[in-house]
């Protein structure tokens, strides 16, 4: 069972049909929507702000959510995947948005609808990604826009495989 921890009085509150990992961590101040999948090794920590997560969100394996104390939460949209390894600071991604693996966000950093980070990305403080684009590097910048193809091949794809894999888990 995933370790879920009270912390200063508030615990983490789940949504319908959610899938927590034996060894995922999630504390604190953190509301997760419905179907959503919480992996292997990750660590979702609502102790120094809050974290809320809408609905159909996956957090792969390895990813580590966190917050800066009092300044910056981290707000998370619908239908977004978080890639293997990644590191979600502070932040806000909106909605159909996919972070690639190993790849990092900063503080204040708003990633709009219909987007990718690549991996290995690193998205410097404050940076606003403009709907419907791909940003790549270090720092990240925008390298395309996002097509049809990649809309339903990658974001709408990888959404809908993590709630079937969590219904693996399920049986």
């Amino acid at each position: 069972m995933a370790l879920i921890k009270k912390v200063n009085g508030i615990s983490p509150t789940f949504g319908r049909n959610c899938f927590l990992a034996d060894n995922a961590t999630i504390t604190g101040d953190v509301v997760m929507g419905d179907d959503c999948s919480v992996w292997f090794n990750a660590v979702v920590r609502g102790d120094v702000h809050y974290i809320r997560i809408g609905n159909k969100v996956n957090i792969q394996d390895g990813v580590i959510i966190h917050c800066t104390y009092k300044k910056a939460p981290v707000n998370i949209g619908n239908k977004v995947s978080i890639a293997h390894n990644a590191i979600i600071h502070g932040c806000t991604i909106q909605d159909n948005v996919l972070i690639g693996m190993g790849s990092i966000l900063m503080d204040n950093v708003v990633v709009e609808s219909n987007s990718i980070i690549a991996a290995g990305a690193l998205v410097s403080k404050g940076t606003v990604v403009e709907s419907g684009s791909v940003y790549a590097g270090v720092p990240a910048k925008k390298i395309k826009s996002v097509d049809v193809e990649l809309l339903e091949g990658e974001i709408n794809r990888i959404a809908d495989s993590y709630c079937m894999y969590a219904s693996w888990y399920k049986e």
